[in-house]
């Protein structure tokens, strides 16, 4: 097999071995090369220690010199270079206490994680697959390299590691590797919150998010989502539903982009249907109010896995606004704008259509036309550049002010009455009519 390396890759690589050391390509990406996927980032193994491999080149940073890694800067490009180790007791479940660095290739290959992430390439030797990493590829499947619960005990993450590469590429996660998991799961809590939600928005922004129930189904959502795990077995009978509240919300990520706001907003907008589920007389089950429950709940999880302001709030205003009814009009549309925010208002769309297309056959058309049709006439306000916002009203604060509204509070009612009458009849945004109608006259 032959990988076709970057210049500046074969540069460190030939550099290394003319002064007398081994040097390779490893990992992801000899795996994506293999894959036919452009690596995003080239790393480099090797035989030299941190401060020889220093001393070979004019520019490098200390990224991690302890743990044997050195950064090599080319044309403005980083690539890391990392001596040959072996990893020692990993007390925390996280972090070696302590590496030793190693001159023997295949003990360095040993330490990592999945078979696929544990090939080596130069040009003199080819590939090196000491693991059957390239069968595993072929065959479509996550392995650990050596015995599965002396990897996961070194790292716990490499289980939540497990599910993303298979939902990222697509592979089954072998059967031994999958029955360690589950019997591991639980020690994830001794991750941090922070490195979970890199792996969390890895896989639902996957090309497939399906494999959360995969999380489920092996226990890891239950250490820091148990959320997720309850709405896996709340069942929905009703007219509008099919499957568990889980199953429609796996089959909704499906339905959307691999945005990160679209799917997490998917993942939560019915998060909250367990806690307000009731069942009438007919057997048939409700879940009033679960849009403002799952808003709070989403938020709440958001929380805790550490996720950015930003993030938390269009996602907590999108559960909460995911199953509003818009009646017919542009009037009720430029009300829903008002409410949500014209920086949202294309996502609300694509959430309600992805809502509805895991649900039923009930009424399914009738809902995806009435979706189209508001479409169209969000379209048409923001062509005809209707108001709807503080911002766009022809009158501002400083007009009243200068008009003789004293400053404060009634500055900010006379606005929003302004604003009211002007989502109802847009053509009444003229400074004149406004002050006409809402200023009194001496």
């Amino acid at each position: 097999m032959v990988i076709r390396l970057p210049e500046e890759v074969n540069f460190i690589i030939h550099t290394l071995e003319n002064s007398g050391f081994e040097a390779y390509a490893v990992g992801g990406c000899v795996r994506d090369s293999i894959l036919g996927v452009k690596p995003k980032d080239w790393d480099i193994t090797t035989n030299a220690k941190p401060q020889e491999v220093k001393a070979l080149f004019l520019r490098t940073i200390d990224t991690g010199i302890v743990h044997g890694t050195v950064t090599v800067m080319l044309r403005g490009c980083g690539y890391e270079v990392t001596t040959y180790r072996v990893d020692g007791e990993y007390e925390d479940g996280r972090h070696p206490k302590e590496v030793t660095f190693t001159a023997n290739l295949k003990e360095d290959l040993l330490r990592r994680d999945f078979t696929i992430n544990a090939m080596a390439y130069n040009e003199k030797d080819g590939l090196v697959d000491l693991y059957e990493g390239c069968a595993d590829i072929e065959n479509k499947i996550i392995r650990c390299v050596g015995e599965p619960k002396e990897r996961f005990s070194e790292d716990a993450l490499r289980m939540m590691r497990a599910i993303r590469f298979s939902a990222q590429l697509g592979f089954e996660i072998e059967e031994k590797t999958a029955a360690t998991i589950k019997e591991l799961a639980p020690t994830l809590s001794k991750v941090s919150m922070e490195r979970i939600q890199a792996e969390l928005i890895k896989t639902v922004t996957s090309p497939h998010p399906e494999k959360m129930k995969e999380a489920y189904e092996l226990g890891i959502t239950a250490v820091f989502m148990p959320e997720f795990d309850r709405m896996m077995v709340c069942e929905q009978h009703n007219r509008n539903h099919l499957y568990t509240v889980g199953e429609h919300t796996i089959r909704s990520m499906e339905n959307i982009g691999p945005d990160k706001v679209l799917r997490l907003t998917m993942l939560f907008h019915d998060i909250g249907k367990p806690e307000c589920k009731t069942t009438d007389e007919d057997g048939s089950d409700h879940f009033h109010g679960h849009a403002e429950i799952s808003a709070k709940t989403a938020h709440d999880i958001m929380t805790r896995l550490k996720f950015d302001n930003a993030t938390m709030s269009k996602v907590s205003r999108l559960c909460r606004c995911h199953d509003a009814k818009i009646q017919p009009g542009r009037k009720y549309l430029r009300r829903a704008l008002h409410r949500l925010g014209e920086d949202l208002f294309p996502a609300f769309f694509a959430v309600q259509r992805a809502d509805v297309t895991a649900q039923s056959d009930y009424k399914r058309t009738e809902k995806l036309e009435w979706i189209e049709k508001n479409e169209k006439d969000y379209e048409e306000i923001m062509k005809s550049r209707e108001c709807f916002s503080l911002k766009d009203l022809a009158v501002s604060g400083r007009d009243l002010i200068e008009a003789g509204v004293k400053p404060g509070k009634e500055v900010g009612e006379i606005l929003n009455r302004m604003l009211e009458e002007v989502i109802e009849n847009p053509e009444n945004n003229e400074k004149e009519k406004l002050f006409s109608m809402f200023l009194h006259k001496e």
